[in-house]
């Protein structure tokens, strides 16, 4: 039986394939809840902490995580992650969009639902062309944003109660998008036979989320969270959907959020080159076996100990650091490696949703712009890295003026 906490539960077998043979990768301790941003001079003592632990399934490839936060704890009214903030990531869904638009020839008589929509920052682009859409995301707060851009948008979390709904209503979707929303599902298996329900005939599943290998090979630990259940292969997923009946029948790399991939599912499709092709590299690679996974803790402590150092030394010679992307990834690496306000004074985020409150567990206040502009520290520590090819651009000043900018991931760089 899973062992029950007051807000979370551990999990004893696969969140795919229920096998009970799951081989710990890495233990994170005690973690705040990444995106549980706290209000200013808030009361830390009563702030919550719950295990995070990496483990991989020996019997499909999954890798997870053992701790279920429950989904009104994660995702509440003030969630503050809001898509649109991310000019890159808007810039990457309107390609997106206009891809599957040539490729499933989607016209005013097709439906594109996409599941954890966040405030429409896709979909607009489909509505643009005149194609019906229908958001559904758990989130009040970014739910409320896409309706007020004239998203359609339920306030739901998707299950298969919701698509049997939606069927009996009429609905079935054509395309059902979803970016980033895979790992972030408990049930797995619930989650897939959801979408079959609700897919139409001929129809088709588009998903992307980070892959595990450039999540292994990159050193990429500040993206396990509580919000991210799990962190697929291409075998892993493709066993996930085969088990509801559905094909794996594309796969395309993207270098978005530090290497993701973007998969495409039907029923009865037949798969192209680039799926056999993933499928071989990952064998020859060692994904599938526990062995490639277990040199990863090692290599995350590396990091700690360098980026100490790193920031310690610049402390020690006079110079002021500040941190760039109150990011949930970046909870986690300040929480994991024990970094303070004591080494950074604030944290830039563009977010106005983010300002004005501090980063869980570690007390940083988060800032807007301005903040740097007007009292400008000597180094910026990125901790929404993913993004920071966008971050160096934004912030071209910064660095003319002699700024300089510390990448963490996936070994402290300074540039």
């Amino acid at each position: 039986m899973p062992e029950t906490g007051l807000r979370f539960s551990t999990i004893g077998s696969c969140r795919s394939c229920k096998s009970d043979r799951l081989r710990l990768v890495l233990d994170l301790g005690l973690m705040p809840l990444s995106d549980g941003l706290v209000a200013a001079g808030g009361d830390r003592d009563g702030e919550d902490r719950y295990p995070l632990t990496l483990v991989f399934c020996e019997e499909c490839s999954l890798v997870q995580i053992l701790e279920t936060v429950e989904p009104n704890v994660l995702y509440g009214d003030d969630y503050p992650y809001y898509s649109s903030f991310s000019d890159a990531l808007v810039e990457h869904s309107r390609k997106n969009v206009e891809t599957i638009i040539k490729r499933r020839d989607l016209d005013e008589s097709s439906l594109v639902v996409e599941l954890a929509s966040n405030d429409g920052y896709l979909l607009q682009w489909f509505a643009k062309e005149g194609i019906p859409v229908l958001g559904i995301d758990p989130a009040p707060g970014p739910a409320r944003a896409a309706v007020e851009r004239g998203i359609p948008t339920m306030c739901e979390f998707f299950g298969p109660d919701l698509a049997r709904r939606l069927v009996a209503e009429g609905r079935t979707a054509d395309v059902i998008v979803g970016n980033n929303v895979l790992a972030h599902v408990p049930d797995q298996n619930e989650f897939v036979r959801a979408m079959e329900t609700l897919l139409a005939p001929g129809g088709a599943i588009v998903m992307e989320f980070p892959y595990v290998r450039d999540m292994i090979a990159k050193n990429e630990f500040d993206t396990i969270y509580h919000e991210h259940h799990c962190y697929f292969s291409v075998l892993a997923v493709q066993r996930l959907f085969a088990r509801h009946g559905l094909d794996l029948v594309r796969v395309e790399g993207l270098s978005i959020h530090g290497g993701s991939l973007r998969v495409y599912f039907e029923r009865d499709g037949n798969a192209d080159l680039a799926v056999a092709e993933y499928l071989r590299a990952e064998e020859a690679d060692g994904l599938w076996d526990l062995a490639f996974y277990e040199r990863f803790a090692g290599e995350v402590e590396m990091i700690g100990t360098d980026l100490n150092e790193l920031l310690d030394g610049l402390l020690q010679s006079g110079h002021r650091v500040a941190g760039y992307g109150a990011a949930a990834k970046g909870a986690i690496l300040l929480n994991y490696f024990g970094i303070g306000p004591k080494q950074l004074e604030y944290i830039v985020d563009r977010n106005t949703h983010k300002q004005g409150l501090e980063m869980p567990g570690v007390a940083i206040p988060i800032v807007g712009v301005e903040t740097m502009l007007h009292d400008p520290p000597d180094y910026l520590l990125v901790l929404a890295w993913n993004f920071k090819d966008e971050i160096l651009r934004q912030q071209a000043g910064f660095a003319e003026h002699g700024g300089r900018f510390v990448i963490p991931i996936p070994t402290p760089t300074v540039v």
